[in-house]
């Protein structure tokens, strides 16, 4: 029997990553999509707790199966893991994202709330993304990098609780791999405020990227830059245990 993967974005089932990713796979691995019905970006691990959800089946063919949810991407996981996998996915992906998911975007990615979502499932996770927005992008200087991730998962695993967010930069040749730490950077300029004609203010939340530490070399960002895929691997514990101590004394 081949390994199931369980596949989904924030994309939309439609998007060039999604696919470019099921047709890469196919081969090794029954695949099992489940991804919103339009884009969800920026949805982190949200999910829906109002919204009535649908499932719908886009597409089943040799061992694939792709669905569409109205709802984010993890609900989107959720209910593939409760209402269509046949059995529990060795292995879950988000990807392959247009645009990247690295330093303190990787809070806000609903990429990397698949793959955080599976991870807290205690099911190997792992995130791809491209730094390339357009929806033609060429996903395939990625294949063979993919292939030999997503099968050094599917034999080894990962360790609890640790989920893996891997960035490709936009080169057709890459100068190498380098696991590496996310950096630190922060968002400005992020609210862009309009007069709508009918009298009223309206806003757009876009905003430009700073990487605070640029000469860090052990750094996603650095790393991405410079022309290296950047593997972080990333858990779901977010307790700053170097802080406790600290804390403790002030009771």
């Amino acid at each position: 029997m081949k390994p199931l993967i369980l596949i989904s974005n924030d994309d939309g089932y439609q998007a060039k990553g999604i696919n470019s990713l099921v047709e890469m796979l196919s081969d090794i691995a029954e695949i099992l999509v489940c991804a919103p019905e339009d884009a969800r970006s920026g949805y982190s691990t949200a999910f829906s707790a109002t919204l009535p959800l649908r499932l719908k089946k886009r597409f089943e063919k040799d061992g694939v199966q792709i669905w569409s949810c109205n709802g984010t991407p993890v609900d989107c996981t959720k209910l593939a893991l409760s209402e269509l996998c046949p059995r529990r996915p060795d292995v879950i992906i988000g990807g392959i994202n247009h645009g990247d998911n690295a330093s303190v975007n990787s809070h806000y990615s609903g990429t990397m709330g698949v793959t955080k979502e599976g991870c807290m499932k205690y099911i190997p996770s792992l995130a791809f993304s491209l730094c390339d927005f357009r929806e033609d992008a060429n996903f395939e200087p990625l294949r063979g990098v993919i292939r030999h991730i997503v099968s050094k998962v599917l034999k080894e695993g990962l360790p609890l609780g640790v989920c893996l967010n891997v960035n490709f930069p936009l080169t057709e040749e890459f100068k190498g791999v380098k696991v590496c730490r996310m950096a630190k950077g922060t968002w400005g300029n992020e609210v862009h405020k309009h007069r709508h004609p009918r009298g009223y203010d309206y806003y757009w939340l876009v905003g430009n990227y700073t990487n605070d530490e640029p000469e860090a070399e052990d750094t996603d960002n650095w790393a991405l830059s410079h022309g290296y895929i950047a593997i972080t691997p990333t858990t779901i514990d977010v307790t700053s245990y170097e802080a406790m101590d600290s804390i403790r004394k002030w009771f």
